[in-house]
């Protein structure tokens, strides 16, 4: 019979974290933190290898529970711990996932807990983290392995590049509690837009006055970081063209970074002309002006009073994209102060675009939380306030119902 995990829109999910040797295993209790701490309960399993490098009572301090170390000193009284363990779970994460681990999987073997968990696995959703040094990850035969698990349906998060504990430099890294935290989560999302090319914009754009000044906006870039977040985990390879803001660049997408809306509108042209893209969402805060910029710094004058800058009009990035013969999905946004409804569909009909995203700025920039509506041919929708990223996720799913089915 096959074991149907539970749903996955339970906020609470049973995760049950597997650690093979190696030397990344630190990095796992950091994670089982981060997994207890967004309100997962956690299982940790660990090889015997994995208790040379971080002991068995730290993770079990850590999830609350007692760790699984070998099928021969069950925690279960059926004593079929490589069974009812993985029943139990919504997700199987092996971190890391060593060289020899990867092997004994792709072979089939059940010669200790975590391959028998891997055997035993049915329908769970599962991740492996590889680590270990960059030659090994490079070998022949381990990217064989690596391709057999993905032929049979395992999703391998990884590896990383960097500095490496040997002293060498390259990939093989495992990758980082937070960014594992990212793979985890996108197992229970719908691969809604997979195989679709998604390009965004987000954040303000800034407008130099001067060498020291300039104009920009209240954007913080939070809406657009999770509709990029929302749409890689759906499955799409997504494109984000980011204008100045203090968030780091998303996991799993590749990210450009501007300033100005003229650096932004070069950006979006350059991707458009290198690539043929399924979606554009238009979620950036683009200026609408810009001044002319002075040489140096304009000087406060002794009566106060100082002359204005000259403002040129911003190209419509939004409106030019839907224009093009070839162009994508186009998803606009409308960041309004009043008339949430009415500015929408009048800016929908202007910048001829099949969906308008609209929502009010004081209630949205630089907040976790927001609402929108959702203006089309058909009319008008609200959804209610929810998490950003929660509300991406809700959008993404509009746009996958939207686009044409592929050839």
């Amino acid at each position: 019979m096959t074991h149907a995990p539970r749903s996955p829109d339970q906020a609470q999910r049973r995760v049950l974290l597997g650690i093979s040797g190696g030397i990344a295993a630190y990095k796992a209790c950091e994670l089982a933190r981060l997994l207890v701490k967004a309100g997962h309960q956690v299982q940790v399993a660990m090889s015997e290898a994995a208790t040379r490098f971080v002991g068995p009572i730290t993770l079990q301090a850590l999830s609350g529970r007692e760790v699984a170390l070998d099928s021969w000193h069950p925690l279960r009284a059926s004593g079929m711990d490589h069974i009812d363990l993985v029943r139990e779970a919504d997700a199987l994460v092996i971190a890391p996932a060593s060289a020899d681990l990867i092997a004994r999987a792709a072979a089939g073997m059940a010669d200790d807990l975590l391959a028998t968990l891997l055997l035993a696995r049915d329908a769970v959703p599962t991740l492996l983290a590889p680590a270990m040094n960059r030659a090994m990850w490079a070998h022949p035969a381990v990217q064989r392995n690596a391709e057999q698990l993905r032929r049979d349906g395992l999703r391998l998060a990884g590896p990383g590049s960097g500095a490496q504990a040997c002293g060498e430099v390259g990939d093989g890294r495992m990758l980082e509690p937070e960014q594992l935290m990212w793979e985890i989560e996108a197992l229970w999302q719908p691969r809604l837009l997979h195989g679709r090319r998604v390009l965004l914009t987000a954040g303000p754009t800034f407008e130099p006055w001067d060498e020291v000044r300039g104009l920009t906006n209240r954007s913080s870039g939070k809406m657009g970081w999770a509709l990029a977040r929302a749409a890689w985990e759906a499955g799409a390879e997504v494109v984000l063209v980011a204008g100045p803001t203090a968030l780091a660049p998303p996991h799993g997408v590749r990210t450009v970074a501007v300033e100005t809306a003229l650096q932004m509108r070069e950006a979006v042209q350059a991707e458009l002309a290198g690539a043929t893209f399924d979606v554009f969402i238009a979620a950036a805060a683009v200026a609408d002006w810009r001044p002319e910029p002075q040489p140096g710094k304009i000087k406060k004058q002794p009566d106060g009073v100082a002359a204005p800058p000259t403002l040129l009009l911003n190209p419509d990035i939004l409106a030019e994209v839907a224009a093009r013969a070839d162009a994508p999905f186009c998803v606009g946004f409308a960041a309004e102060a009043e008339q949430l409804v009415a500015h929408a569909q009048a800016k929908r009909e202007r910048k001829g675009v099949p969906l308008l995203v609209g929502n009010l700025g004081p209630q949205t920039f630089g907040r976790e939380h927001s609402s929108c509506v959702l203006v089309d041919a058909q009319g008008v929708r609200e959804l209610p306030r929810m998490d950003k990223l929660d509300l991406a996720r809700r959008l993404c799913a509009e746009i996958a119902s939207r686009l044409p089915a592929r050839a």
